[in-house]
């Protein structure tokens, strides 16, 4: 019997899901990452690559910084990387097919992104009382559509953590379920192996692979739009000459 795909988000259905053979197809269709993970570990053995990797992903994330102006917030940038490196993590995990993902629950992404957004405005608003009310209406707009352009851009303000939240685990859960849809039908196909099976079996393969890129961008462009909300931040800041 043909199980709803959306159970692998269930939690309480895991154990029923899993299988011997679905089993089977878990561990092949994971080959991809392990492969990957075998490559990783052999660049470790290099002099100086670990220093060099590291030297690049932390020289990456100081630009990103210093166009901005993250670095003035003190240990901010220490925060939106270990933000990066989370997601990234939890990504990762969720690939496994027929287990729990957190990242494409939307209580795990909206418990991240709230916060943080939340810990921007109140800052702003702490520092700059009437700076940050005054960026809600732009300059040179007429008087008749002030009270509307206000609400429009509060409206937006408001409405950022959740357009994170919704963005992260709708496009962790489309590819779950692409996943699962896969592995069911190597299921379905696993007693009579032909050119079908075998098809099909390198295509999951090969989209485990552009799973994994997929969950390295997530993660992002979730920590990038964080960016850009605190350039924001410092906008309203510097209109009164805090910065």
């Amino acid at each position: 019997m043909f199980f709803d795909v959306f159970s692998i988000f269930d939690i309480y259905e895991l154990n029923s899901m899993m299988n011997n053979k679905r089993m089977v197809i878990v561990l092949v269709m994971l080959l991809p990452m392990l492969v990957i993970i075998l490559i990783m570990s052999a660049l470790w053995m290099f002099k100086g690559m670990n220093w060099n990797l590291n030297k690049s992903f932390m020289k990456f994330m100081n630009d990103q910084c210093m166009r901005t102006k993250s670095y003035l917030i003190k240990s901010y940038s220490i925060i939106i990387i270990s933000l990066f490196l989370t997601l990234l993590s939890v990504n990762m995990t969720g690939l496994i097919s027929f287990t729990f993902s957190m990242s494409s629950q939307l209580i795990f992404t909206l418990s991240i992104a709230l916060p943080m957004w939340l810990s921007l405005i109140l800052s702003s608003f702490m520092y700059n009382k009437m700076a940050f009310m005054a960026h809600l209406l732009p300059d040179g707009a007429p008087l008749w559509l002030n009270p509307f352009l206000v609400l429009i851009e509060t409206i937006s303000i408001m409405v950022r953590p959740l357009t994170l939240s919704f963005r992260l685990a709708a496009n962790m859960t489309a590819g779950h379920v692409v996943l699962c849809l896969m592995t069911s039908y190597l299921c379905i196909f696993m007693n009579c192996f032909n050119i079908q099976h075998l098809v099909l079996l390198t295509m999951s393969m090969v989209y485990v692979l552009f799973e994994v890129g997929i969950c390295m961008i997530q993660g992002y462009i979730f920590q990038l739009l964080f960016f850009f909300y605190k350039s924001d931040f410092f906008q309203t800041l510097s209109e009164k000459n805090y910065i």
